[in-house]
């Protein structure tokens, strides 16, 4: 009979064990797919996006500077310690609950007062292993570790998040740079010809066969591109020491190869056919990196909700020791020496003044923030699509104008030249033709340049390529080597079930 009673308990906390409170996470459906679809113009497609989307630009001094980065910069390796960090968290989260052993050596020595009646002095030694274990019959513990995974998982879409940045932010310096360069090109090539023209009208000015006006208008013409010069040079020095920040060294070490570069790729448009831009798969709205973020934070705080529920109901725990008591250290291990304790618990919340009741309702109130966080993750997401597709659609638009504005002020600037020479226009005609070269030049190669930025934009937008890994393979990521597989699979063997 009390073998059956034993048979029984032992199935009863067995399926008390299987028990987990509170609200299992379902991913939010905040948009529907065609919802998204409609709103981003999507085609249906399924292009996939590559993580070395920047090599379509094809430039080998570009890709040089990502990898570099992606591999020497401080971000990254902070968001490698973060995620390191997160693993050992989700480790201490997976074993809370198991029991734990201590071995225990002590002494002992107590003497009574004289006025509690009989007394015995106690004196004795005592070793052996301290075990307790509180079982985690409402799920308090497997929500804890369910918490820890979330958070483990957030920590591998923020390295993700860095990764996407950092080549964003690499290839749009490297833009910035080559773009500035250019303008200081074409600010250089007519400071040139202006010189020129002020020399040609400085002689004649001399000889008296122009006016003042004319004279001081070329000088004026001279100075002004002058005065561009300086904060292009500044501009170039500050793009060149972010890349070198960014690569992890420091400033003005990558000046000699960023300055030997014989092609400056923002010379030329860059053609992108932009239909691909309408080909993406709607779920990469919510595949971003920070949007994955944003929802795991919400997965651990909704198994938090689990956890305090479960502090509402009994709590059962078991301790124990065994070893060996004796009052003469030379005899305390031994046959006769031997004995054991165990202590079973139950613990029943009472009276807590409604602390457990309002904890409840604050971790229920903290979930409802983060979904509305997540919501508004996805709405910013689906907003950055949307804004990247529409600014590099109508920045093609924009650069069609450029290079016709370009052509025909260069036909202007060669007539207007001509008829003055002929002595038919002013020179103010000239100069006001040269200034609007120099206008329209510099508004095209901001154009291309800028058609660059907006593509960066957009593949930054889009994840950059970076889809989400599930539990175990962000778990086994070769930035995770662990010196004791026991501990790395007894953490998979204890979050394998978790979602990813």
């Amino acid at each position: 009979m009390i073998k059956n009673k034993r048979l029984w308990s032992l199935f009863a906390f067995t399926f008390l064990a299987s028990c987990t409170v509170g609200p299992d996470y379902k991913q939010p459906r905040l948009y529907e797919n065609e919802q998204i679809a409609a709103s981003l113009e999507l085609s249906g497609g399924v292009r996939p996006v590559n993580k070395d989307w920047y090599r379509r630009f094809h430039d080998p001094l570009l890709d040089r500077l990502v990898a570099q980065s992606l591999k020497s910069s401080p971000d990254v390796k902070v968001g490698i310690q973060k995620l390191r960090q997160a693993r050992d968290s989700l480790k201490i989260a997976a074993v809370g609950n198991l029991p734990m052993i201590n071995a225990d050596g002590s002494y002992h020595y107590n003497k009574p007062s004289k006025n509690i009646g009989y007394t015995i002095d106690t004196d004795y030694y005592q070793t052996g292993l301290d075990a307790s274990w509180e079982l985690d019959i409402w799920g308090s513990g497997r929500r804890q570790t369910e918490s820890a995974a979330a958070l483990f998982q957030a920590a591998a879409a923020g390295l993700d998040n860095v990764y996407l940045s950092i080549t964003a932010e690499v290839a749009a310096d490297y833009i910035g740079l080559r773009t500035s360069q250019a303008a200081l090109d074409i600010a250089e090539s007519n400071l040139k010809l202006q010189s020129d023209i002020f020399d040609l009208i400085k002689v004649k000015y001399d000889n008296g066969l122009v006016d003042t006006i004319a004279y001081n208008q070329a000088k004026y013409a001279v100075e002004t591109t002058k005065a561009l010069i300086p904060d292009l040079q500044s501009s170039i020095e500050a793009y060149k020491n972010a890349l070198a920040i960014l690569t992890g060294k420091l400033p003005g070490a990558l000046n000699a190869e960023l300055d030997g570069v014989d092609k400056n790729l923002v010379k030329r448009r860059f053609n992108y056919d932009l239909n691909q831009l309408y080909e993406l798969p709607v779920n990469v709205v919510r595949c971003r990196p920070d949007v994955k973020i944003a929802e795991m934070q919400l997965i651990s705080q909704n198994a938090q909700i689990g956890k305090a529920l479960a502090e509402l109901f009994p709590n059962i725990s078991l301790s124990g020791f065994l070893g060996f008591q004796s009052t003469k250290f030379s005899n305390l291990v031994g046959h006769d020496s031997y004995m054991y304790t165990y202590t079973p618990t139950i613990t029943l919340p009472i009276l807590h003044w409604g602390q457990l009741l309002n904890n409840v309702e604050l971790q229920k109130n903290i979930t409802k923030e983060y979904y509305y966080t997540y919501q508004k993750a996805v709405l910013n997401a689906a907003s950055e699509i949307k804004n990247a597709m529409v600014s590099l659609s109508k920045e093609y638009d924009k650069n069609q104008a450029s290079r016709g504005s370009v052509i025909a002020q260069k036909q202007i600037m060669t007539l207007t030249w001509d008829k003055y020479q002929q002595g038919l226009v002013d020179f103010s005609d000239v100069l006001t033709a040269e200034r609007d070269l120099l206008a329209s030049q510099n508004a095209l190669i901001a154009s291309n340049g800028q058609i660059y930025q907006d593509i960066i934009a957009f593949y930054k937008s889009v994840g950059g390529g970076y889809e989400p890994k599930s539990l175990r393979e962000n778990i086994n990521s070769p930035f995770l080597t662990d010196d004791n597989p026991c501990r790395q699979k007894q953490c998979l063997k204890t979050a394998k079930n978790l979602p990813d």
